[in-house]
């Protein structure tokens, strides 16, 4: 896996330093001190993939580093990135009891990064025990985090699994789509090495987007499972959002990450209030754009990004235009592009445009950011597997579709959630699939 286009450039790795430095070793021990270590343990329960939160603290706290990261490791094959990318505050730590004494949450994130980094720095791969499927074949449709954690999880019990990416580089959004400044694409194919040196094959390039590429896999694999996440950025529907100079979230994040796109100057407006729009914005800043405003046709109330986010873009400089709607987008005479848009507001449950309240924003860049599209391509090719509403319909439990041979998670089922999320499904379709491969052959 090539990783030399990625942020090379120590000027701008400097300006997406990350949000939270490391924690020392001493620094950890102190803080890995301060856990109660409760033995209902609400952070544990908290967490999708269920990490031992206590445990892997408690051997941070004795300086077992090892054991504290194959305690994490044992729920959760990519710790360290979400140790960086979880919304630990409305999850593990939104959860931990030092609420309820009004003191600081433990700081869960930091320790399992810190536990995760050494794990890594050391070279060590999980231990993999090639005695509960032998023989067993498994193809997983997607290079992203639901992937990798079902191939992990089957090859450490033995299966044969190999990962099919249509794109050069393995992780899905952690690699393409994490702000840098959360997750480098460095660390995430770092974690991905790991299992790819636990036995698991990949597969790049490879496109699999007809009924023959599936009864192709049909023929080689015993199992399917469809971690293929969304579909491409929803569009604004406005004219003139072909022109040069309109790039969405994740063309955007993507350009960064992989060393295409160094700096921006002048006016961005990126339009959207999710998770994704706010990294957007946060990019362009760093980036160099002198002013970005973040645009969205509701109230601040009303925004789809986590309270932390949107502080958090607030400090970046960001800048929010409330309650407005794009309606067109043209280009001027110097080649920068003349956004039109219309102040709204609500009447009864629909969005109206206020009379004489349209005003005209020059800006150098827009960037669309108002979700995924549900998948198009490849579920169409899906015979008897059932798809409702762009979404793959399977158990939510085991990730088992209505055809018994594939098995599905992640966003392609969920609609688009957590990194933590994905891996947790892909998990379990991967406990799944070995219960009725074992089934088969009894």
């Amino acid at each position: 896996m090539s990783t030399a286009t990625l942020l090379d450039d120590p000027q701008l790795r400097a300006r997406f330093s990350e949000l939270k430095p490391p924690l020392g070793n001493q620094a950890a021990v102190i803080e890995a001190n301060r856990c109660l270590n409760c033995f209902d343990a609400p952070c544990t329960a908290a967490c999708p993939t269920h990490i031992d939160v206590p445990g892997f603290i408690k051997r941070i706290a004795s300086g077992n580093l090892r054991g504290s990261a194959l305690r994490i490791l044992d729920a959760n094959i990519l710790g360290a990135s979400c140790s960086r990318v979880c919304p630990v505050d409305v999850l593990c730590e939104g959860a931990c009891v030092m609420h309820r004494y009004n003191r600081e949450p433990i700081e869960i994130a930091l320790l399992q990064r810190h536990a995760m980094d050494a794990y890594h720095a050391s070279g060590e791969i999980p231990e993999v025990k090639p005695v509960a499927a032998p023989g067993l074949r498994v193809a997983c449709i997607g290079g992203g985090p639901a992937s990798l954690a079902c191939a992990a999880e089957l090859r450490k019990r033995g299966a044969q699994t190999t990962i099919i990416e249509r794109r050069a580089l393995p992780g899905g959004l952690n690699t393409y789509g994490v702000a840098e400044y959360k997750l480098r694409a460095l660390e995430s194919l770092r974690e991905i090495e790991m299992i790819r040196r636990m036995g698991v094959e990949f597969r790049f390039g490879a496109a699999v987007d007809s009924a023959a590429a599936l009864e192709q896999l049909e023929k080689e694999f015993d199992f399917i499972f469809l971690g293929v996440g969304l579909g491409a950025m929803q569009r604004l529907g406005i004219p003139g959002e072909d022109l040069d100079g309109v790039m969405n979230a994740l063309e955007l994040i993507s350009a960064y990450k992989t060393g295409n796109l160094t700096e921006l100057h002048g006016t961005v407006v990126v339009v959207g209030a999710g998770n994704t729009a706010i990294d957007a914005a946060n990019a362009a800043k760093r980036l160099g754009a002198e002013i970005v405003y973040l645009l969205y046709r509701r109230g601040e109330s009303d925004i789809g990004a986590f309270d932390f986010e949107y502080e958090h873009a607030k400090q970046e400089g960001v800048q929010f235009l409330w309650r407005r709607r794009p309606l067109a987008v043209r280009k001027e005479a110097h080649g920068r592009l003349l956004l039109e848009t219309v102040q709204v507001r609500q009447t009864g449950g629909a969005l109206e445009p206020v009379p004489d309240s349209q005003f005209t924003i020059a800006c150098d860049l827009l960037v669309p950011a108002i979700g995924q599209s549900p998948l198009t391509a490849l579920i169409q090719e899906l015979r008897s597997v059932e798809v409702r509403d762009g979404r793959i319909v399977a158990d939510l439990a085991t990730g088992r579709t209505g055809n018994p041979r594939y098995y599905a998670a992640g966003d392609c089922v969920n609609g688009g959630r957590e990194v933590v999320d994905a891996v947790a499904g892909g998990k379990r379709a991967a406990l799944a699939i070995l219960k009725a491969a074992e089934d088969a052959y009894a």
